[in-house]
């Protein structure tokens, strides 16, 4: 796992309060917003976590920063049911992604603020 420094977003909170997220932390936080789980599959081969709904970025670096956070749980036991989309059929492992309480407090705080770009 990255450590903070290598994150999108270059701070985890612990530098004073203030959070530096990247442009796909922020999607995926406002994609859960509208949609309590998303489907997540893992690589084969380093166990990266892979968020396939969305081709504009590639969300790896993104779900490990937001899940080191604490601001998502990645569930690999739970994958979503009836999933069937066949861009996750390849993956070996399937799992569900959720945003946590910390998370839910952070999605409040952008829109009572708002976010800087």
């Amino acid at each position: 796992m990255p450590n903070c420094d290598n994150c999108s977003g270059t701070c985890c909170g612990s530098c004073g309060g203030a959070y530096v997220l990247g442009e796909g932390e922020i999607v995926l936080l406002r994609r859960l917003a509208e949609i309590a789980f998303l489907p997540v599959s893992r690589r084969a081969d380093s166990g990266e976590p892979i968020y396939r709904e969305d081709e504009r970025f590639d969300y790896t670096l993104a779900l490990q920063c937001l899940e080191k956070r604490g601001f998502v749980s990645i569930d690999y036991d739970q994958p979503l049911k009836d999933l069937r989309c066949p861009t996750y059929a390849a993956a070996p492992v399937h799992g569900s992604v959720a945003l946590t309480a910390r998370g839910q407090e952070i999605l409040d705080a952008m829109d009572w603020f708002g976010v800087e770009e």
